[in-house]
């Protein structure tokens, strides 16, 4: 395949490098898009040195099978027709047309079969926290429908780029230091704080990202009879979120038959063992590929409740290898990119 990366400087765009090697992704050709200040620079693939090239209204993406977007919602709004102009597929990673009528918002665990129908040839990446929640939720679901979820996040710096995870160590080593910390990626200092505060505000008195919760699991589950409410905290921990979810389903559900449902789930691994105090944490999931839950248990407030802890890898599941995954899913089932 004919592979291209826009943002490929960032966080996202260098671990898409790491995450298509990872996968065996079957790239025959790969070009690299930046902007001004990455343009020039060179990152190895695969034992081969590839310039990033400067993204312009000029470049020509013809040939290209498949273009994966971390570039931000401006870029990629911008760049959108130029991308695909020539036939190739975007996977974009920001938040542009997530909520498009026209465009699927996919994980592959979920609702691949929806990356067929892209009239745009734009297919949305979901946000990081909804990615690894609905990962979980979909065999919940599959057994009994969901009513509500109610989700509080812990999110690591990682979720606001690789400068954020840099100021996260600085702001240790000045405070260990007797220094006042260097605070400009986070509204306040977030080493030894939590920041309840991901995103902006908006009217309701939700932040965007807590409104993404909630309009894309309905979209990626076909449902609007889910209700979503999330307050998503920003955590001083360097990669992977963790989520602390408590949901409601039609029917009563026994954690056995939840516990069966997860260990059979794709994507998913259950580490769930407190006796001996197992269960998933950021410091040992950083870097790993699936999903993880544990701490599963009936809530004590309703019958039909569940509560339960998951964790995932911001930077790869939540963001890069969803995208890989998502290419690989319409390598083995669109015909339109069978060669």
């Amino acid at each position: 395949m004919n592979v291209a990366i826009v943002g490929a400087s960032g966080a996202v765009g260098q671990e898409l490098l790491k995450v298509l090697d990872e996968q065996n992704f079957p790239v025959d050709n790969l070009r690299l898009f930046g902007s001004p200040r990455s343009a020039g620079s060179e990152y190895e693939f695969r034992g081969k040195r590839v310039v990033v090239e400067l993204l312009s209204k000029d470049s020509d993406f013809s040939g290209i099978d498949i273009a994966f977007t971390s570039a931000g919602a401006g870029t990629s709004k911008e760049y959108a027709d130029v991308i695909t102009r020539h036939g190739a597929v975007m996977i974009d990673n920001s938040s542009a047309f997530r909520m498009d009528a026209d465009v699927p918002l996919v994980v592959p665990e979920v609702n691949g079969e929806d990356a067929l129908d892209r009239p745009r040839n734009i297919i949305g990446n979901p946000n990081c926290t909804t990615i690894q929640m609905v990962v979980a939720l979909k065999p919940i679901h599959d057994l009994s429908p969901i009513r509500r979820v109610h989700v509080a996040t812990y999110q690591a710096a990682s979720g606001a780029g690789a400068a954020a995870m840099q100021e996260l160590i600085n702001q240790y080593k000045e405070l260990a230091d007797g220094n006042a910390p260097t605070i400009e990626k986070f509204a306040y200092q977030l080493a030894f704080n939590l920041i309840p505060h991901v995103d902006v505000f908006t009217e309701n008195g939700y932040t965007k990202e807590e409104m993404k919760m909630y309009n894309e699991t309905r979209k990626i589950m076909h449902s609007d009879d889910i209700k979503v409410s999330a307050t998503c905290v920003r955590v001083p921990v360097l990669r992977a979120h963790s989520e602390a979810i408590w949901l409601e389903t039609e029917r009563p559900l026994s954690t056995e038959e939840v516990l069966a449902a997860f260990e059979k789930a794709p994507g998913l691994i259950v580490k769930d063992n407190p006796a001996e105090k197992e269960y998933p944490m950021p410091l040992d999931i950083t870097g790993k590929d699936p999903v993880y839950v544990g701490r599963l248990r009936k809530d004590l407030c309703d019958p039909n409740g569940l509560s339960f802890w998951v964790v995932g890898d911001q930077i790869k599941k939540g963001a890069a290898l969803n995208a890989v995954q998502i290419a690989l899913w319409l390598l083995e089932h669109d015909d339109r990119l069978k060669k």
